[in-house]
């Protein structure tokens, strides 16, 4: 009878076969069965994201055949914080891309966007990440200021990109483009421009709360939390602060930070 721990080593490093799972399925020990549960439900969680994976990368595909060669997604973090720079990324996957798992950069954890920016821009073909200042958006707006940003990020491309697919926007540009509601749940270049702006933009907030600690900008990179409010009321606001947007105005009631 073989071992449970040298079945349990053939199960982790993938080498076992289809005869030798048939024989396993007939071992009544419970200690084989717990093993044969758990290496199906790995399967079967693999296999979804293999299906998940083809189902993301269709639009890049069906474009590709359509003659497309640079195809491009792009992506923005950083709408609705009360603070910091709205980001956009440009990115060019290439032809054969797998990164099982990656998907829109909300849904994965701070660990494994970090892992996934890493693994993206090692791939990429070409990306570029541009943001726009909170000065600038009190200026032309949030939305002027996303369109702006991601504008900067395409044309920071060291390959200059033949289509767009975008998460629910239109640029002005002279490039063919598609516009995908929730885009980065659906196209892994859109998914992929999504993880690497997060994660540019985490950062950037990182470090500014080093130059402005106790508002937390670590924690919720400037989105509008209980305690960001309370430090607006404590604290004033920054010139990190987007003044155009009413919470800041109102929770500070106009005192500024050092003053």
């Amino acid at each position: 009878m073989v071992p449970i721990a040298a079945i349990r080593r053939k199960l982790m490093d993938g080498s076992i076969s289809h005869n030798e799972l048939d024989e396993l399925k007939k071992d009544q020990r419970k200690g084989v069965q717990d093993l044969l549960k758990r290496y199906q439900a790995q399967q079967e969680k693999q296999q979804t994201l293999i299906q998940m994976h083809k189902q993301m990368w269709r639009y890049e595909q069906e474009l590709k055949q359509r003659g497309y060669v640079a195809v491009c997604g792009v992506d923005e973090v950083g709408r609705g914080p009360l603070a910091g720079p709205v980001t956009a990324c440009a990115c060019i996957l290439p032809d054969g891309f797998q990164l099982l798992g990656l998907t829109d950069s909300k849904k994965l954890s701070k660990a494994k966007r970090e892992e996934y920016a890493k693994m993206i821009a090692e791939q990429a073909v070409a990306y570029s990440i541009a943001s726009v200042s909170a000065a600038e958006i009190d200026e032309i707006n949030i939305l002027q200021a996303t369109k702006k940003a991601m504008t900067k990020a395409i044309n920071g491309l060291s390959q200059k990109a033949d289509h767009l697919l975008l998460d629910a926007v239109r640029l002005d540009v002279p490039i063919a483009q598609t516009s995908l509601i929730k885009g980065d749940a659906k196209s892994l270049s859109i998914a992929a421009s999504s993880v690497l702006a997060k994660v540019w933009r985490d950062r950037y907030m990182e470090e500014l709360a080093q130059t402005y600690p106790g508002y937390g900008f670590e924690t919720h990179a400037g989105y509008g939390t209980a305690s960001h409010l309370q430090a607006l009321r404590t604290y004033g606001m920054t010139p990190e602060h987007r003044k155009s947007f009413r919470p800041v105005l109102e929770e500070s009631q106009g005192l500024v930070y050092g003053t």
